[in-house]
Parts: C-alpha cells; sequence; structure tokens
C-alpha cells in the first residue's frame, strides 16, 4: 500500500473539497475508531491512529501532524489487514477528490490574447467585468 500524503491528510482536514472532504474525514474517523477484526492473530498495534486524528483535527494547519497521522495509518495498515483494506478503499475515494494539492501545467501558444490571461490552478470567484464593461 502506498503511503498516504500528509498533503492529501492536511488539505481534507481543512475542510478541502467542500461536503465531499467532509464526508472523507469522518470516512477516516470511523475507520480509525473502529476496533482491529483480527487482533488475536497479530501483535497489538502500537497506535491506533486516534490520537494523530485528533490532533491533526485540533490543528488541520500543522504539517507535522498530518504527516504524524500518515505514519500511523501505516504502521496500523501493516498489522491489521481488515484496517488496510479500508484504508485502501478510503485512499482511492480520498485521491479522487482534487483538494488542491498536486502540479499543474499551464501552456499558452499561438495567437494574441486580447484580455486577462490567469495561470494557475483552482481559481474561484474570478471576474473580468469590471466597471462599465459587460
Amino acid at each position: 500500500m502506498d503511503p498516504i500524503s500528509a498533503a492529501l491528510l492536511g488539505s481534507i482536514a481543512t475542510g478541502a473539497g467542500g461536503e465531499a472532504g467532509k464526508a472523507l474525514w469522518l470516512r477516516l474517523t470511523d475507520l480509525v475508531r473502529r476496533k482491529a477484526q483480527d487482533e488475536q492473530a497479530q501483535p497489538p498495534v502500537l497506535s491506533t491512529g486516534e490520537l494523530e486524528l485528533a490532533c491533526l483535527d485540533e490543528d488541520p494547519h500543522a504539517p507535522e501532524r498530518a504527516q504524524a497521522l500518515s505514519e500511523a495509518l501505516m504502521r496500523r495498515a501493516e498489522q491489521d489487514s481488515a484496517f488496510r483494506a479500508g484504508l485502501t478503499q478510503w485512499h482511492q475515494q480520498a485521491q479522487a477528490l482534487r483538494t488542491g494539492d498536486g502540479e499543474t501545467s499551464n501552456t499558452i501558444s499561438g495567437g494574441t490574447q486580447k484580455g486577462p490571461v490567469l495561470q494557475g490552478r483552482d481559481f474561484s470567484g474570478i471576474n473580468f467585468n469590471g466597471p462599465g464593461q459587460s
């Protein structure tokens, strides 16, 4: 299983993705709080991730807290196969959500641009119609 990036966890914890992001955060919370199903077959998990989840929820803008949660989730996934399956499914859903992390590539070629040109990613609330324009 690939590690879950601290950037992704931090983005979802800060509310990126609107309602979909909130739902993902709640699903992760439920998953982390679930008891291990194969506790008898495996040694006890050092950390369930609950403390790290609560710390990130308390301060979602702290990258070190997001990293701590990422590490705790990976350790638990290594020891609990049912948790790993649930976390893998959650991670696939979370990656489909655009949270503002990642790369962008902007290219303008040929022609003449008459008017504003913005290059970037995930713009919202932009209006090019100034006073007297329609």
